[in-house]
């Protein structure tokens, strides 16, 4: 079996204390849980293969056409769904970014163009580097905004230029935008409210990480390409979001109080971590996100493993290596617990 290439692996090691996968501080808010309860005297029958309402009440929560919606698996079966249809013949992607946009291409054997940040530069992105580094012609360009693992971002007109010069190489662009909303300012860097004026872009959203529903599975992406979208269609398997995700998602829509707290808590609850983890001698990155990118002695992750402590190592990323980590953000006392032990290790 291939090795485990991502956060939240608390099933193979002892773990009391989990930083390593970037789900809300506030966990999954209770009408979401009710509303699966609710949903399980329906799962004697299949879901509704189409996510019909679901996909309505996305599209009045977003302000976009219905048509313009689909959903999925969680994130990544889109991610998968979207190579498989649009049949690549070649791809640019981000280093160090998130695996699964690589592990797809490769899957479906598409060529990779990495364009590479660089840690001179404080690994922030460049229009024009990443303009160099894009295929010719044709093809799929992922983007993460904010990038993972490093937390930083590329404002909304940044990501206009991408979407045009995509266009005028006839590229897809992808953008991942699962993270926007624990951003300050959500607004300036997501694409959402020009999505119908560029069929070539398609948005990835998710509600595993706002909503923490990691383990129902419930992903959506927005797109004016109906083409597109009706072969991603085609090519994704049947009843792929059950009945308990569909009823999970819905209900999660109507939690705009809980949004609130979680991008409050998060907000103050990642200064607090930066100041900590500088405070102890790291070097930290302003990432914006719901996570924490920075640098420290190399094997840290295994010593906190001792205690039951779980950290992202970032050494499996294209361009890092095992001095860099990454954490997420947790409540005032869980994080007041993750620096204490720190100090202990390292001091």
């Amino acid at each position: 079996m291939a090795e485990y290439q991502h956060g939240g692996d608390i099933y193979s090691q002892k773990v009391e204390l989990d930083y390593s996968a970037n789900i809300s501080p506030l966990g999954m808010p209770e009408s979401v849980r009710q509303a699966v309860r609710q949903a399980v005297d329906r799962a004697d029958v299949y879901p509704d293969s189409r996510c019909d309402r679901l996909r309505r009440e996305l599209a009045d929560f977003h302000g976009v056409k219905k048509e313009m919606m689909i959903c999925g698996n969680g994130a990544a079966d889109l991610i998968f769904q979207m190579v498989l249809a649009a049949k690549p013949v070649s791809a640019s992607v981000m280093a160090p970014g998130f695996s699964e946009y690589e592990q797809a291409l490769k899957a479906f054997g598409c060529p990779v163009v990495r364009y590479m940040l660089k840690k001179e530069d404080g690994f922030q992105f460049s229009l024009e580097d990443w303009e160099k580094a894009l295929p010719d012609h044709g093809g799929i360009a992922f983007f993460c905004n904010p990038n993972n693992p490093t937390g930083l971002t590329a404002g909304k007109e940044t990501v206009r230029k991408m979407a045009e010069i995509c266009r005028d190489r006839k590229m897809i662009l992808v953008i991942d935008e699962c993270f926007n909303e624990f951003l300050d300012q959500p607004e300036s860097c997501s694409f959402l409210d020009q999505a119908e004026k560029y069929e070539n872009v398609f948005i990835l959203k998710a509600f595993t990480k706002l909503y923490a529903m990691a383990g129902l599975r419930l992903g959506y992406g927005i797109c004016a390409n109906e083409r597109l979208l009706e072969q991603m269609e085609l090519v994704r398997q049947p009843w792929s979001v059950s009945t308990l995700a569909q009823a999970g998602g819905m209900a999660a829509l109507k939690e705009t109080e809980y949004v609130k707290m979680v991008q409050k808590t998060v907000k103050k609850e990642r200064d607090y971590l930066k100041s900590g983890l500088r405070a102890l001698g790291f070097r930290v990155w302003d990432s914006k996100a719901n996570y924490i990118f920075f640098q420290g002695p190399e094997g840290l992750k295994e010593k906190l493993l001792e205690r039951r402590v779980l950290i992202r190592s970032c050494g499996n990323y294209h361009g890092l290596d095992g001095t860099y980590y990454r954490i997420c953000v947790k409540t005032r006392e869980d994080n007041e617990k993750l620096l204490g032990v720190l100090e202990e290790e390292i001091g």
